[in-house]
């Protein structure tokens, strides 16, 4: 991303209430290893094959936090984008995700509270099964509309 040109993400006045935004992710090995070791987390039930197999997971699962990381990036990067911030979340995680599932969300608009400076995400993803897997809402704060001169040049940040 260094070197990189990124512009910032929609702001409040250019967002529509019914916008979405669809992606799907996979979890591989290299994403479980770093968040493992970024966190020092060693649950076995994320890691250990014969402790998953003696739960009713019956195989290792993918943290939740990661689940919501995807989730993040999908405001961090696309809707409403660069810029964003999410101030609160109400999500639930009906079913685990497991090592190497492929994910497919949605995210749509349902509201605008253009005084607050928010919008609301209604978000859900899916399994292979299309089982749910995450739902909820996300408050999310749009990027803010530079104010002089010089945060304008930030638009085109390196």
């Amino acid at each position: 991303m260094l070197g990189k040109k990124r512009k910032l993400g929609k702001k409040i006045n250019d967002i529509k209430t019914g916008e979405k935004f669809t992606t799907s992710f996979t979890v591989e090995d290299r994403d479980l290893l770093m968040y493992l070791g970024l966190t020092d987390d060693a649950n076995p039930l994320y890691i250990q094959h014969d402790y998953a197999s003696q739960t009713p997971f019956k195989r290792p699962v993918v943290p939740t936090v990661m689940v919501f990381g995807m989730v993040s990036s999908i405001v961090s990067m696309h809707l409403p984008g660069p810029g964003s911030h999410i101030i609160q979340q109400n999500l639930e995680y009906p079913k685990p995700v497991y090592h190497y599932a492929d994910v497919r969300f949605h995210a749509e608009v349902t509201a605008i509270h253009k005084e607050d400076h928010q919008v609301e995400l209604q978000v859900v993803g899916y399994d292979e099964e299309g089982d749910e897997v995450v739902k909820g809402t996300l408050i999310v704060q749009p990027p803010y509309e530079p104010d002089s001169m010089n945060s304008i040049s930030l638009e085109n940040f390196y």
